[in-house]
């Protein structure tokens, strides 16, 4: 086999489209990274009109880690020839689908992505001392460190998802959501399952496109705006990431949910939107043909003709009720893919929950005999923080595994990145 590369990345979302892009400055760096897709492509069914990224531009790739990066997203404007558009429109909050023409214009121009390159396998070879990593269809490559950012995979509810399995046309995830509209918009009704921000971009986007027969339901209490006070924000800085990694494992499985407002809220622009469209329909009398309901769950639903009938209870209320509707759009968020298929016998020791320890520098502890590395990207929720999936943090952590892949620092790291200092420093602490 060939001399072993330094890196290989699995999956090419924006997390390790980051961590090509900071790669590619790196002298000497041989890195590659893999994606089974012809093409980049992120969340094609919700780039809807009029939908913006929840954070501001400069967490593009590079540019919180390195700003004169040439594949910074003001560079993409630059080379566009949109600087001057972009200034005049004094946007801080970009499109969605601009973010995803930036970040395809991005992938290619980095030679070390592979599309339509599927890997099937990593393995540890005590005889290289490196990784084989199996790609079809362009056969087997030596590393020595893995990066999986193999992304996110979208989830339903249990009594949606056994009705979607046995091939109900009617039951769909938000990620699909565009591919489906026009059906939908020729429905007499449609539900909406979901209090987050997609759902409520997808209910805003029926809304305006509908004379009524929509419904909206979510299991929490209200349709609550998401976390963005200048303070608040700071939990999805480093400092807090470092903090949030000391703390036991079970602090830190009691604080994830408990903090869903920093990611599942809706952001107070989308409200004040879906509000004044309502508003505008009371115009010379009367309600709207929508119904909005908070604190709701589904607890089943079967097929009912050609739509569906769902049993939903609501539990402040302790009361069950049931709905029929034609088609639902569950908003339902997404959940971290299984690395077991891919890690296998690789996998060390794992937490008290049996999940993959990870540690400050994003490296899975593996068996004791293997002395390469494998390194995670958004499937660390759970030792990391709320901060995994968001793309503020994408180019600090992916420069956290380049300083540790090249074991030197490549990129320098600020060492303080917010106002507030969490938990106690060590010099204040008394014992008691």
């Amino acid at each position: 086999m060939s001399v072993p590369l330094d890196l290989v990345g699995v999956g090419i979302g924006p997390f390790n489209l980051s961590l090509a892009a900071l790669a590619s400055s790196v002298e000497g760096l041989r890195a590659r990274f893999y994606e089974r897709r012809p093409e980049f492509r992120w969340h094609p069914g919700l780039l809807i009109d009029g939908a913006n990224l929840q954070v501001p531009f400069l967490a593009d790739l590079v540019s919180l880690v390195e700003p004169t990066h040439p594949l910074s997203f003001l560079s993409y404007l630059r080379e566009r020839g949109r600087l001057f558009p972009f200034y005049f429109a004094e946007r801080f909050h970009i499109p969605r689908a601009e973010y995803d023409d930036y970040c395809r214009w991005a992938s290619e121009r980095l030679p070390s992505c592979r599309f339509g390159h599927d890997v099937q396998k990593v393995r540890w070879s005590a005889e290289h001392g490196a990784f084989e990593v199996d790609v079809l269809p362009s056969g087997t490559v030596l590393s020595r460190a893995v990066v999986f950012g193999v992304g996110t995979e979208p989830v339903l509810p249990e009594p949606l998802r056994r009705l979607k399995e046995r091939g109900s046309a009617t039951v769909l995830h938000s990620a699909d959501y565009l591919g489906a509209r026009d059906e939908l918009l020729a429905l007499p009704d449609v539900t909406v399952v979901g209090s987050g921000q997609s759902g409520a971009e997808v209910f805003l986007d029926l809304l305006r496109r509908r004379a009524g027969g929509l419904r909206w339901i979510a299991r929490t209490p209200a349709f609550a705006p998401m976390e963005y006070s200048k303070l608040g924000l700071e939990q999805f800085t480093p400092d807090y990431t470092r903090f949030f990694h000391g703390l036991p494992e079970a602090t830190r499985d009691a604080l994830v949910p408990a903090q869903w407002q920093l990611y599942k809220g809706i952001s107070a622009e989308t409200i004040g939107a879906i509000h004044d469209e309502l508003y505008q329909r009371t115009v010379g009398g009367g309600w709207p043909d929508v119904t909005l309901t908070p604190g709701v769950a589904v607890v089943a639903a079967e097929r009912a003709g050609n739509g569906v009938e769902l049993t939903v209870r609501h539990e402040q209320q302790g009361a069950t009720a049931a709905l029929r509707t034609d088609a639902v759009v569950c908003a339902t968020g997404y959940a971290e893919r299984d690395l077991d298929v891919l890690l296998g016998p690789l996998a060390g020791e794992r937490d008290g929950s049996g999940r993959a320890a990870v540690d400050a520098d994003f490296r899975v502890r593996l068996r004791p005999e293997i002395t390469g590395s494998v390194f995670v990207q958004n499937a660390e929720r759970h030792t990391h923080g709320v901060g995994a999936p968001d793309l503020g943090l994408a180019a600090w952590r992916s420069a956290t595994i380049l300083n540790a892949v090249c074991g030197r620092v490549v990129h320098p790291l600020a060492e303080r990145t917010a106002f507030t200092t969490f938990g106690l420093a060590e010099q204040g602490r008394r014992a008691t």
